[in-house]
């Protein structure tokens, strides 16, 4: 059955988006559900339909029908997952590289949502993204939470939002980083790849990256990156962008970089073991959605990752 909820607009929405103040009013719908709610006429205000670019003016009496959700279609696959922590709210994964997050085109299966499928059983990971709050690249190991609860999802989603949720990663990268460092800048699409990023543009849209020196060797830096934002792409963006692309980062430079270097060479040695961009999402920090309590997950270094430390370590 069809479910309906009512909401007032409250004054501090006057000139905002019709779209951009539902998901403040209800942060478990992401915006793009809500567009669909308002394009199928299932969102109303003051009883009329509107479009989802219609400002408010503060107020407005809004009402959404949310549809019985459909089948997913999605396949439920019986894939390894490693579990670092799972309570009835929610579970951490430590995701291994190579492994898409959601299935999308040319990657329709053998995702974590078709082994959380399997893994939950049918039965949890809530709303049409099953529950994942964020997402890491095809080939970025690590920490990653998925909600098993609307509820989690939504106080999750807030943390997010917030910025409150600690996010450490170790990346391999050319050259020699300073020993920290900040970069704060406009990120958004590349003009001429849609495939990428870049900081180098004019947008009101940020990235916020932070890093200290792990570990120097001759041609190659272990840094520790804290993520104050979540853009696509941001560590691998924003270290390139300085002039460090990661190791074996075929998009970005460092694949590229590695060729101009001699067959024996420790880098190139070190990107061919690791065979992907060297990072990964090491420790995930942030409240828990129940208890309010602050928790923290470690994923262990990957093997691959660990021969390429390795391999600099020796030369």
């Amino acid at each position: 059955m069809a479910e309906i909820r009512s909401l007032v607009a409250s004054a501090d929405l006057e000139g905002i988006r019709l779209d951009v103040a539902l998901t403040r009013l209800a942060p478990e719908l992401s915006r793009a559900r809500v567009q669909r709610l308002v394009g199928d006429g299932r969102v109303l205000v003051n009883g009329r339909a509107a479009k989802a670019a219609a400002r408010l003016r503060g107020g407005e009496r809004l009402e959404l029908t949310l549809p019985d959700p459909e089948p997913s279609g999605l396949l439920a696959q019986d894939l390894p997952l490693s579990v670092l922590f799972e309570d009835r709210d929610l579970l951490v994964l430590d995701k291994a590289a190579g492994m898409v997050v959601h299935p999308a085109r040319g990657t329709p299966h053998s995702t974590v949502v078709n082994a959380l499928l399997h893994h939950l059983g049918g039965s949890a990971a809530a709303g049409e993204r099953l529950g994942l709050v964020h997402r890491l690249d095809k080939d970025t190991s690590g920490c990653l939470v998925v909600a098993k609860t609307e509820t989690a999802l939504a106080a999750l989603q807030s943390s997010f939002k917030a910025r409150s949720v600690d996010k450490r990663y170790l990346a391999l990268c050319h050259g020699r980083l300073p020993p920290e460092g900040r970069l704060d800048t406009p990120y958004g699409r590349h003009p001429r790849d849609r495939t990428r990023f870049t900081a180098r543009l004019e947008t009101s849209r940020r990235a916020v990256t932070s890093w200290c020196l792990r570990e120097a060797f001759a041609g190659a830096t272990l840094a520790e990156v804290t993520l104050h934002t979540g853009r696509t792409h941001q560590i691998r963006v924003h270290l390139a962008e300085l002039g460090h692309p990661l190791l074996a980062d075929a998009t970005y430079g460092g694949v590229r970089r590695e060729a101009r270097l001699a067959p024996e060479d420790p880098v190139r040695r070190a990107a061919a073991a690791v065979g992907h961009q060297a990072l990964h999402a090491w420790q995930l920090g942030f409240d828990h959605p129940r208890t309010g309590k602050r928790i923290r997950f470690e994923a262990p270094l990957p093997a691959d990752f660990a021969r390429a430390l390795a391999i600099l370590r020796r030369a």
